[in-house]
């Protein structure tokens, strides 16, 4: 399916009866609907660079090792046993007597069980604050994905809509010439008609050279960020409808993301962290209480002049041991005044984040809005410069209206085209540029999105 600028433009060309120029139109509307049958939606894209996409793979690996890392830790707490075995031979030899060897084995198991340890207890805690942390930075790089994905999408949709504009552009341009060469030819116009559509009708070629190299820019970064080749994004489907705003008033909007962005979760949890580092670094002070057990057995040969003589050593031990430390050399009070003046750094990192959650979310609600406003204007704008078009025609036929007039009015309208369909795809970027500085974008809204495309 063509996209609404292209199947606007097609009929401007054929109201003014140009057989070549509406055969070209065609001809672009037919190859425009062969790719859209064969296009791709936004949320098929999505989901490839979902699976495809390394910033975004590498986020999730990060999380996906979280609570490994957290098993570790927890095992501050746990039993432990280790065994120790050994063996050895010893030669000697004295100055006096025979020589003499001894041979030792001995195999030891040692357990140990904590009973009271603060400063584990505070470890422990921070390492589960620290999935809350990997959640939080796994929804800011999948929110950054669909504002990526998008954004692509519509910059590829945005370049086909003006290469198409600039070739219907081109097209008029060029009927706009032949008129004017046959009218010269028969002497009721100048020379200076002509001149005037060759120079538009070459801006207009150096205008679609541009546009398609353009577009191949825009499509090599959209295949790159999804893993395909070749891909071709299904245009909006006419006449577009574009959502509305909800809520409607910026201070909702604020008050949600000061209540979900993952950025002012992660500060939370960076508080919350430098606060139990406090605690731990109190707990240094504090004496730490373990049960601990142990059985070993030894047994070793001495041999001599007289022969040789065997023994063997068991032993079995289970008890509590405390440590308390006496004297640091001041190393945990310092350290405790240093975890003090870095939890009120993350107290002011929080602060920080909610003040630039607060003013982000402000700019795109209001950037939405002037988005908003300046399509209804374009939209405006583009049935004045219609028929703007249509009486500097009729004017240009009777003889009131020069071609300079004509050339004008076309490219007026092409250019209001143009900027409609780009202002538009803005606004659907916007609305998801918004919900991500509220952090609140997710799959929905590009399924929302995604039921505004043809099909």
């Amino acid at each position: 399916m063509p996209a609404p600028s292209t199947a606007r433009s097609s009929v401007v060309v054929r109201s003014r009866g140009g057989a070549g120029a509406a055969r070209l139109a065609a001809g672009m509307a037919l190859a425009l609907g062969a790719c859209a049958a064969h296009a791709q939606t936004l949320l098929e894209l999505y989901d490839a660079a979902h699976a495809y996409d390394a910033t975004y793979l590498s986020a999730r690996a990060l999380a996906e090792s979280v609570p490994y890392r957290i098993e570790q830790v927890e095992a501050l707490q746990r039993p432990s046993a280790s065994l120790v075995t050994s063996g050895a031979r010893v030669e000697t030899d004295p100055a006096i007597g025979g020589n003499y060897g001894s041979n030792s084995r001995s195999v030891s198991l040692s357990g140990r069980q904590p009973l009271f340890n603060r400063a584990n207890e505070a470890t422990i805690k921070q390492a589960e604050r620290s999935l809350e942390t990997a959640h939080a930075d796994l929804e800011t790089a999948e929110q950054d994905l669909i504002l990526r994905v998008s954004q692509a999408y519509f910059d590829v949709l945005a370049a086909q809509d003006t290469l198409a504009t600039t070739r219907t552009a081109k097209a008029a341009i060029s009927e706009q010439l032949a008129s004017a060469k046959r009218n010269f030819e028969v002497g009721t116009a100048t020379i200076t008609d002509t001149r005037e559509a060759q120079a538009r009708y070459d801006l207009a070629t150096a205008q679609e050279i541009a546009a398609e190299n353009d577009l191949v820019t825009r499509r090599i970064a959209l295949d790159q960020l999804v893993g395909r080749s070749s891909v071709q994004p299904k245009p909006l489907v006419a006449p577009v409808t574009l959502p509305s705003l909800t809520p409607e008033h910026v201070d909702t909007w604020v008050q949600q993301a000061e209540a979900q962005h993952p950025a002012i979760r992660r500060a939370q949890v960076a508080l919350e962290v430098a606060r139990l580092e406090t605690a731990k670094a109190r707990a240094g002070a504090l004496p730490t209480v373990d049960a601990v057990a142990s059985v070993s057995r030894a047994r070793g040969a001495i041999g001599g002049t007289f022969g040789a003589a065997e023994g063997t050593n068991s032993s079995a031990s289970i008890g509590v041991q405390l440590n308390l430390p006496l004297y640091t050399g001041g190393s945990i009070q310092n350290r405790v005044k240093e975890t003090l003046v870095l939890e009120e750094r993350s107290r002011e990192d929080l602060d920080a984040a909610r003040r630039a959650v607060s003013q982000a979310t402000r700019q795109a609600f209001y950037s939405l809005q002037s988005q908003a406003a300046q399509v209804r204007a374009l939209e405006a704008a583009e049935s004045s410069s219609q028929l703007a078009l249509e009486a500097t025609q009729l004017g240009y036929r009777v003889g009131v209206r020069v071609n300079l007039d004509v050339l004008n009015a076309q490219t007026q309208l092409y250019q209001t085209r143009r900027d409609l369909a780009r202002a538009r795809y803005d606004v659907l970027v916007g609305n998801l540029r918004l919900r991500q500085a509220a952090g609140q974008v997710s799959g929905a809204d590009v399924a929302a999105i995604d039921r505004l495309l043809a099909r």
